[in-house]
């Protein structure tokens, strides 16, 4: 069964797209069958992998609203073992039409239950929102990444964050469980960076991944040819970043795995 991992911060500009698209590449470079749903009305994570959106005709959203079935409806990207459920602009209007739906924040939970057994991770790229749809993220996922940059107002909104991560776990989810804080759009330069580095790891401790994101130009270009940055420049510092960030989350869920397993035996 695959673990689910939602990317989710309230505020816009902070790498979570980008963290998305690259994590899953580099997981699915790593062997691993992979499953990334794009979330969001703005369709990033879609275009991002090379997808025109003009052709996209059916998306997450018609397998929320309308219940069509997401097997129907997944891409195939061009790295062998990723696959993307497309998002669309529709999706904006999905939240005022699930309004009404018993069990309305538990939609996505039950489109991904259906396909879960075929891969081995499933991320959610979320939109930089606390509305309906990143609550649905929320309410299907096993854990949570929170992209945060390393810029002036980067703590800013995370108590809201985790705010409402306590409340999902309360009512909605209790297994929700934080992954981690992923710092972004750090440059080494500025010493800034640093003390937002060192202030996010004051304030959550081993919550923190070891890797951290580097601000690197072709991170930023890669989107515009549709490639996640490992097919536009595999020898690019943003591979090499987000080839570590995978291979850290697959080594800290084995140990979590073999501890689990220990203490079921």
């Amino acid at each position: 069964m695959a673990k689910v991992i939602a990317l989710a911060n309230q505020k816009g500009g902070v790498g979570k797209t980008t963290s998305a698209i690259n994590l899953a590449a580099s997981l699915a470079v790593l062997e691993k069958k992979v499953l990334l749903i794009d979330a969001d009305p703005q369709a990033n994570a879609t275009s991002g992998n090379g997808f025109d959106l003009r052709t996209i005709k059916t998306s997450i959203y018609e397998c929320l609203v309308d219940e069509v079935d997401a097997k129907d409806i997944i891409l195939h990207c061009e790295i062998n073992g990723l696959d993307l459920i497309p998002s669309h602009i529709d999706l904006v209007g999905a939240e005022i039409e699930m309004l009404n739906l018993p069990n309305r924040e538990k939609m996505l939970k039950s489109v991904i239950e259906k396909i879960r057994d075929q891969y081995d991770y499933i991320l959610i790229d979320c939109s930089p929102s606390l509305g309906l749809i990143t609550v649905n993220a929320l309410s299907a996922a096993d854990s949570v990444i929170i992209p945060v940059q390393c810029e002036y107002f980067a703590l800013e909104g995370l108590g809201k964050l985790l705010n409402t991560i306590k409340i999902i776990q309360s009512r909605l989810n209790p297994q929700l469980a934080i992954e981690g804080f992923l710092l972004t759009m750090y440059d080494a330069r500025l010493r800034l960076s640093n003390q937002v580095v060192d202030e996010v790891k004051k304030h959550f401790q081993q919550m923190v991944f070891d890797t951290i994101i580097q601000r690197n130009i072709k991170l930023s270009e890669a989107p515009s040819y549709g490639k996640p940055v490992l097919l536009y420049d595999a020898s690019s510092t943003g591979t090499t970043n987000y080839l570590n960030l995978a291979k850290e989350l697959l080594q800290k869920n084995e140990a979590v795995k073999e501890a689990h397993e220990k203490e079921t035996v």
